[in-house]
């Protein structure tokens, strides 16, 4: 009975899919899932978070999700005006102070995309904000790699339990 309980936990925090960037990310595969939109989490899985451009690839992945029909959006625990700024770049909506992981703000997106859960995909660095967040609403979850290894102490603290949790799954 101990194991069930154990591994229930666990599994909030386990992402669909794991990869290392999002150039690694069919969109092609998302489509054939039913995917119609994505939520972007914006430092270290579009741009790193020291950064005040998105590279070139971001730009061009971005605009081609865009072009195969995907509603783009942007929910990020990032102040206003850094969200403001990539939104304007990329041409996509974003809520900026999400609160990830509270559902409100993914909800929010959600809604405003005008969606079902099933129909969406959140894609971010971290399995406490981005993972657990999006597996809170039922909401297919991909996890990227960090763009920066260097990271706030919050964030740092975090990565120790995700490392754990990686490594239960045998995913790092």
């Amino acid at each position: 009975m101990k194991n069930v309980r154990n591994k229930s936990f666990w599994r909030r925090f386990l992402p669909n899919l794991y990869v290392n960037d999002l150039s690694e990310i069919s969109l092609e595969l998302l489509k054939e899932k039913g995917i119609k939109g994505l939520i972007l989490d914006l430092d270290n899985t579009l741009v790193a978070w020291n950064q005040h451009e998105p590279p070139p690839e971001t730009i061009s992945w971005v605009q081609k999700a865009k072009e195969m029909g995907f509603l783009v959006f942007i929910v990020s625990n990032a102040l206003e005006e850094r969200v403001q700024h990539f939104s304007w770049t990329l041409g996509v909506p974003g809520i900026s102070k999400a609160q990830k992981p509270r559902r409100s703000a993914l909800r929010s997106a959600v809604l405003r995309m005008n969606l079902s859960l099933s129909e969406v995909a959140v894609i971010g660095d971290q399995v406490l904000t981005d993972v657990w967040g999006g597996n809170r609403l039922g909401i297919y979850t991909i996890l990227v790699r960090p763009l920066n290894p260097k990271e706030f102490f919050f964030t740092r603290l975090g990565r120790m339990f995700e490392r754990m949790v990686l490594r239960r799954f045998s995913l790092r």
